[in-house]
């Protein structure tokens, strides 16, 4: 039988039996604190799990595997309970029947609608306190209305007298039947909500992995910090397994890493509640991120704290609590019921996908403000305000889920982008990625040149831009072989990653123009002395020819500045050969020099510098620094005085 794995969340308001409740369902406690039990209340989070089987209208049939976070109630530790919901699948919203709706089941339930958790139970406890269950009931599904849970069952519970329990393990059941498992993109995340030290074994986390599959043995980045390590072991669920799934609890043995108590000095080495474990080829951290917010109409407008622009706020995103500056795309500032896009601009990088949610809560840790949808997780400060960034960001949250506009998106912000590269930090698979890419290529809304992706209007311009530059440099220095591609790249504009300039040299490549070493030029370009120097070019010329196998020195023979610019054009052209410092020599008569030491090597075997001279008819003044020179190409090979032929 199949095995699905979910994760569900409690919530709702301290002493409301949440943990009660968690111990009727699975048979495990999950507050695993000295304190939380001197208290009798959850401070942090808890875990359980528990087995379903599929409702008996599921075919085939399934079990599901349910981990359990159990979050505390209690307003202070509210960013406790954000830490333990951020990748959930269903919550399970608590409500006790003697207290009702308190302040903490209506923050919840707003903090489940930022995160966008549409499926859940909700369960009536402490049922046989009260006389009038069925008003309780009506009035909290008046509660419910216009959220998330609006739909949900509400189920009355007693864990004194077991009366429920069976139904609440029914409900959860037909709720996660038709809830869609999370899915494995190959981009796997693990938000560490535990770090602890085992004797013996070293460093484990815990989290809630998404987006992909993380295995033993396998190679991992702990983000913020850095730090590459290899997975030594990988439980869900307190089982040793080859590899944790997408949508489970999974435990990872990394004993390269060190547990920050506190004390621990800062490092990449050090981990903590808020790092995500997640591989290195998805990119780094960003401080500066574009998102979307709201504000639910639910806030109390006279009691709910004005989120400004420029406030300080905590975020809350996976299992992290972050800091930084909410900067406001539009007004002064966003009340209940309103959205907007918006800056964050944090205090310490934050690694976030498109389409993340996020909580925004008071810089006093007192009233949550609102949620948030990451748009862009790599943005830039500049021009966040204009009106071409407006309407990036309004087409990217129209478009949320749609993975044929976020490529479009990312092409008009950046132009061009390494196809590895693309759209890498979302929750689209890279097959998904594959086949938008081609449906744009076929609409002729992108182009694929080698392994980059680019916009056709900004590759068109790019490639404009590119054949100016290089016309310029024949025009202006037809002496030269071409434009040296170091100052090809000046001339264009900041590119998003080397590679996109590689793509334009092979495009170019292709389209009549010859990279040569570090030159590029038109393939019909052939350099020429400007006039200013064909004079002394052609003295250089007539003195080389006539000189033979014994030229002037180099000093001799280009005395000033103009004959020097000529020589070291012939030099370049190889019209002429530079043997040594003092030693230039004709092409044709280097040519003919090489071809008859060859010869004479081959025919009487190693030979001396003087046999050389009389075989090539020159001067020891010429012929020593010619055979270093060749020894260097690996023309001949020396041994003692005598030279063999090398291997090329």
């Amino acid at each position: 039988m199949k095995t699905i794995p979910y994760i569900l969340a409690t919530a709702g308001h301290v002493d409301h039996g949440k943990s009660a409740l968690v111990r009727a369902l699975t048979g495990i406690d999950p507050d695993r604190l000295p304190e939380e039990k001197a208290r009798g209340i959850t401070i942090d989070l808890g875990f359980a799990n528990l087995n379903l089987p599929s409702p008996p209208a599921v075919d085939p049939p399934a079990t599901y595997q349910v981990g359990v976070v159990d979050v505390p109630g209690h307003e202070d530790f509210v960013k406790n309970m954000v830490a333990g919901i951020g990748s959930i699948d269903a919550a399970l919203l608590v409500v006790a029947a003697d207290d009702e709706w308190m302040p903490q089941t209506e923050e919840h339930l707003q903090i489940l609608g930022y995160l966008g958790v549409s499926r859940g139970v909700v369960a009536l406890t402490k049922v046989d306190l009260t006389t009038s269950e069925d008003a309780v009931r009506h009035r909290v599904k008046e509660k419910l209305k216009d959220s998330s849970l609006a739909e949900a069952p509400v189920i009355a519970t007693s864990v004194l007298s077991g009366r429920g329990i069976d139904e609440l393990k029914t409900a959860l059941a037909e709720v996660l039947a038709e809830t869609s498992p999370q899915r494995d993109i190959g981009k796997p995340r693990l938000p560490v909500d535990r770090a602890f030290t085992l004797t013996g074994i070293g460093t484990v986390v815990t989290g809630t992995l998404t987006g992909g599959r993380l295995s033993r043995g396998q190679v991992v980045i702990a983000q913020p910090g850095g730090k590459t390590i290899r997975i030594r072991s990988v439980q869900t669920h307190n089982r040793d397994v080859a590899a944790g799934e997408p949508g489970s609890r999974v435990a990872l043995n990394l004993p390269d890493l060190i547990v920050d108590d506190g004390h621990s000095a800062h490092g990449d080495a050090v981990v903590r509640r808020g790092d995500t474990i997640t591989l290195l080829e998805l990119g780094r951290p960003f401080d500066i991120i574009d998102v979307l917010l709201e504000r639910s109409p639910r806030l109390p407008a006279e009691r709910s704290p004005v989120l400004k622009d420029g406030a300080l706020v905590h975020v809350h995103h996976g299992s992290g609590d972050f800091t930084g500056k909410v900067h406001l795309t539009d007004g002064r500032e966003l009340r209940p019921g309103q959205q907007c896009t918006a800056q964050l601009r944090l205090q310490a990088p934050l690694f976030t996908f498109v389409g993340d949610r996020m909580i925004l809560r008071d810089w006093a840790a007192q009233h949550t403000l609102a949620g948030g949808v990451v748009l862009n997780p790599d943005a830039i400060r500049r021009g966040y305000r204009t009106d071409e960034r407006r309407r990036q960001s309004e087409l990217r949250s129209a478009s949320l889920g749609l993975v044929r506009p976020f490529v479009e998106a990312q092409l008009s912000t950046d132009g061009a982008v390494p196809r590895a590269g693309l759209l890498v930090k979302t929750r689209f698979s890279f097959e998904e990625i594959s086949a938008a890419v081609t449906e744009l290529v076929n609409a002729g809304k992108a182009v694929v040149v080698g392994d980059v992706v680019a916009s056709p209007g900004w590759w068109a311009e790019m490639l404009g831009r590119t054949t100016e530059a290089i016309a310029a440099a024949h025009r202006d220095h037809p002496e030269q072989p071409g434009l040296k591609l170091t100052d090809l790249r000046q001339a264009l504009p900041p590119l998003p990653g080397a590679p996109v300039f590689e793509a334009i040299v092979s495009q170019l490549s292709d389209d009549g123009y010859v990279r040569a070493g570090a030159f590029i030029r038109k393939a019909a370009h052939r350099p020429t002395l400007p006039p200013r120097l064909e004079s002394a070019g052609m003295r250089l010329r007539k003195a080389l020819a006539a000189a033979g196998m014994e030229p002037p020195s180099r000093k001799e023979l280009a005395p000033d500045s103009l004959s020097q610019q000529a020589l070291h054009f012939l030099l370049e052209t190889g019209e002429a050969v530079e043997v040594g410092d003092q030693v230039v020599l004709g092409s044709d008569h280097f040519t003919a020099a090489l071809r008859q030491i060859r010869q004479f090597i081959a025919r009487n075997g190693p030979a001396t510098v003087s046999d050389l001279k009389q075989a090539v008819g020159s001067s020891r003044r010429i012929m020593v620094p010619l055979l270093e020179k060749l020894d260097r190409d690996g023309v001949t090979h020396r041994e003692g005085d005598r030279r063999k032929l090398g291997g090329r």
